[in-house]
Order: structure tokens, then sequence, then C-alpha cells
């Protein structure tokens, strides 16, 4: 399938939609691929791993509610706070990804049903969206990620109603999904600047001198307000964060081949010429031109930016519905009947077998020794993110494995010492990670909360105790030498985990600083 072909498709599609008569809804579709995801996700992400690096700080965003974090919007704080409110295990966590990933499967068939497509193209849609490594990865574990495509979908289904109807009033709801997303994840405001310019692109520039759009714009501002508010009254942490990221080269920079060809990977080569076809066929026509020239500036905004790799996923469920679309008015023009249904069987098998094979690579189903083996067997290990990352397993998997052992190896330290001195010892981390695991684990242990300056910690500081010994977490040999009167260090390894977090834990007697001290705990900032 070229994307030549099937944008051949284009008149039977566009000539539904040109009649307002939306095919029905297959909920054979919608129900059988939903529980399908829902079923995988359960099975799968709390079966062998643990909690992921950043699921442990979201725990602590989450006993701090804000309106705002130093690197995330604060929806995802609420989120982590449902799941302590549900008892905080790894599957009261992680049903909300599941669950988010299993809305995004109907969103997008909702998607293919409005750009015209019929029950093949429904179908076609949801087992791609099912299957797609990039989706199954991103809705394994508690992020913002994993909500970012209802947000986003959302507006694209919006955009295709108002694309289909002429009805401006929509854009009331456009603006909602967009204040609501921006409060999920601030990378929603470039998906509006693409959809902005798309519209200035074409003949819909028009809809600028209608009262919808701006209502919409100062309802999504209205509900963004309190999170630009936080951001404004801290002086703009959020900017400072990435600043200090892209100053470190923290992420691996790729170039234009480069990063089309991890969309590629990412997604399943088996489906690239379907996203392909979608884009041909939507820039084609004159009624779905604002949504393919959305996804073609909002691609170049993030090469030109050096966006991450998987911060276009949320953008895929449309392009995959618009292939599917394409294809399936392809098929139905097809003067063959026979021909077309041996197509359409062969077409969704050979997407089908393709796509399964990724899975247990996007999935946590695999024990590590597996994972490693059917990767080596296939070929294919997950590309790195940043620069720094080291570990046998992708960053993904590896941020899941070590931090009860950690945890459980303070508690052995702190327990070593004398009642006296552990009245007068606290506990510094480096990284939120280890700092959300001392915070999780260690009330079992009788161990004090962590301090750390990293992240949002920083803020949650100084500790109003003044304590003269720390156990330390990922700190220098030098640096403790320096700021601690003697010290003992104790090996860390976890074999699986990241290469970051096997340093020694360092126990620091007579420390030669006190946090207290505002000028000692400006120094401990750590954004990046």
């Amino acid at each position: 399938m070229t994307a030549g072909s099937a944008v051949s498709g284009l008149g039977h599609a566009e000539s539904e939609v040109s009649a307002k008569a939306l095919p029905r809804i297959e909920w054979a579709a919608v129900i059988m691929l939903c529980a399908a995801k829902l079923l995988l996700h359960i099975f799968t992400s709390v079966q062998r791993y643990g909690y992921f690096r950043d699921e442990l700080y979201y725990f602590d965003l989450a006993r701090h509610l804000a309106w705002g974090y130093v690197d995330c919007a604060p929806l995802v704080a609420v989120y982590a706070r449902i799941a302590l409110m549900l008892g905080g295990s790894l599957a009261a966590l992680r049903i909300l990804p599941a669950l988010a990933g299993t809305a995004e499967v109907a969103l997008s068939i909702l998607i293919a049903r409005e750009l015209g497509g019929g029950r093949y193209a429904q179908w076609l849609t949801g087992l791609m969206v099912l299957l797609c490594p990039g989706f199954l990865a991103m809705d394994g574990f508690l992020t913002m990620n994993a909500f970012e495509p209802l947000f986003w979908m959302g507006c694209a289904l919006v955009v295709a109603r108002f694309l289909r109807t002429g009805d401006s009033r929509l854009w009331v709801w456009f603006g909602i999904l967009v204040g609501l997303g921006l409060e999920n994840k601030h990378s929603m405001a470039f998906f509006a600047v693409a959809v902005v310019a798309a519209l200035l692109l074409t003949e819909h520039r028009r809809e600028f001198l209608k009262p919808w759009i701006w209502i919409g714009v100062a309802i999504a501002l209205l509900l963004f307000a309190p999170n630009l508010i936080w951001q404004i009254r801290h002086h703009f942490p959020t900017l400072e964060d990435l600043e200090n990221v892209k100053r470190t080269h923290k992420n691996v920079i790729l170039g234009p081949v480069a990063f089309v060809g991890r969309q590629i990977l990412d997604l399943n080569p088996i489906v690239f010429p379907v996203w392909l076809a979608g884009l041909a066929w939507m820039l084609w026509s004159r009624c779905w031109r604002v949504l393919g020239l959305t996804f073609v500036v909002f691609f170049v905004m993030m090469e030109l930016t050096h966006g991450k790799e998987y911060y276009l996923f949320p953008i895929y469920p449309m392009m995959l519905a618009a292939g599917a679309v394409a294809i399936g008015g392809w098929l139905a023009g097809l003067r063959k009947p026979a021909l077309a249904a041996s197509l359409r069987v062969a077409i969704m098998t050979v997407i089908a077998m393709a796509m399964a094979a990724f899975v247990p690579i996007a999935t946590w189903m695999l024990s590590p020794e597996h994972y490693i083996a059917y990767t080596r067997a296939i070929g294919f290990m997950p590309k790195q993110l940043e620069t720094h990352q080291r570990a046998l397993l992708p960053q993904g998997i590896a941020d899941q494995f070590g931090w009860p052992e950690m945890v459980e190896e303070i508690a052995g330290i702190y327990d070593s010492l004398s009642p006296e001195e552990r009245a007068e010892t606290g506990i510094l981390a480096g990284n939120y990670g280890e700092a959300g695991s001392v915070d999780l684990w260690g009330s079992k242990y009788g161990l004090p909360h962590a301090i750390s300056g990293h992240q949002n910690y920083w803020y949650w500081g100084p500790p109003k105790e003044h304590y003269d010994n720390f156990i330390v977490i990922e700190w220098s040999e030098r640096d403790v030498q320096t700021w601690c009167t003697s010290y003992q260090g104790f090996p860390h390894e976890s074999k699986w985990g990241m290469d970051e977090e096997n340093t020694p834990i360092y126990l620091c007697m007579g420390a030669k600083f006190d946090l207290r001290d505002p000028k000692t705990w400006a120094k401990l900032k750590h954004w990046n």
C-alpha cells in the first residue's frame, strides 16, 4: 500500500462526509479492542517489575498538591493522589494509565468514523492503536504521557467535526480540551499552535473573524490560569528546568533523518505506509487538509526544537485513523468485491502479526533475561533517550528495578546506629527516585522522610530539623570527603537497574553543613 494509491480512496470517504451521513459506530470493535487493551495492561504492567522512578516522585507530588511543579503540570499529581486513595499499590497506580490507553483506542475509532471510515476502517484503526509499541509502552506506567493523547485526540475529533459540519460553536469544546490538556502537560500548547497554523494556511482562517474561536481561547486561558499564576509567582521554574536540560545536553539530539527513522521504528515499520497514506490523503483532501497540515506543522516544530521522539506519539492515532479510512476507501472502490475482501483480510492479518511481534518488548511481560534474549532474537532494542542513560535494559524498564532493595539497605545502615545517633541522622537523596522510594517504603523501617534538592523537593525544604549526620545517596565520594568529618561507604548495586544508581551509599558523620542555612540550601538546588 502506497500513499498515492491510498489517496484514490478519497472520493468515497468525502462523499460520506459531504452527505453528513456518518457510518454507524462499530460497537463490536470498540468493546472487543478496548477490552483487549485493558486486559493486556492488567496482566503485564503489575506482574514482573516494580514502581518506575517517576511514579515514586509523583506519589510525593500527590502528598503536596499544588497548582504547579518544577518539571510538570499539576494533573499528574492528581492521578497519583487517586492511586493513593485506592491504596497506593502498583495495580492501583497503573490501572489509571491502562484506562487512559483504553479510552485512546475508543477515541481513535471515533475519529476514524468522523473522517468517514466505515466498519473496516474502524476495526483497522483500533487494532493499530491497540498494538502500537509506542502507545503500549507509554500506557504501561503512570505518567502524564499516557493521558496526553486523550486531550490531543479529543481536540482532533472536535476539529474533524467542525470540518465536517462547519459548526463554529465547536471551538468552545476545543478550548476546554486545550485548557485541561495544558494542566496535564505543557506540550499541549505546541499541538494547539499547530492547529492554529493549519487554520491560517487554509480558507478556515475566516474562523478568526468569528467570536467562537476566541471564546475557546478565553476558556483555555482561564483553565490554564492557575498553573500560569503558579509559574509567575515562582519565577517560571519550568523554563529554568528546560534550559538546564538543554545546557547540560541531557537528551539525545537526533538529526532529521534519524528523527524520522525513530518515528517509523517506535510506531512499528508496518504501519508507516498507513500513516503516510493518511497524511497524503488528508493533505489531498480539501475537507481534511487542516488536520494534515496540523501534523506537518507539529512534526517540523518537534524536529527543529529537538524534541524527544515520543513527543509526537499523541498525534499518531489521528494519522492511523486517516490512513485506515484512506485504505478502506481505496478497497471499497475496487471493481472486484472478492479481491477487495481478500485484501482486507490480508492487510489486517499482516499488520496484526507484524505488530504482535513487538508486544513483548513494549510491555512488561518478560523477565529481564527473556527480554534481552527476545530483543536479540528479533534484532531490535529500544534506543536510549538520554545521553547518560546506561543499563542492560531500556531506561523505561531499568528504572523499575532496585528501589525497595535500596531502601532496605538504607534501613540497615540506619539501624546500625545508636538511638542517639539515629535521632541526629537524616537521609539526603540526590535524585527524586531515591527520595520517593524512601518516602514510600521508609516508614515501615522507621526512617525519616528523605531530603533532596532535586526538582520539586527543593521547594519542600529546607528541613526544620538540624542533622549532624546523613545517609547520603548518589553523592560523589569527593563531595562526601569535603562535607563530612568522617564517612563510611556501603556498596550498592542493582543488576537490572540504572548504572547511575550503582554507587555506594555513604554514612556521613559530623556534617560540615547545616541545611537550614538558606545559602546552603540554595546550593543544593538541582533542576534538570
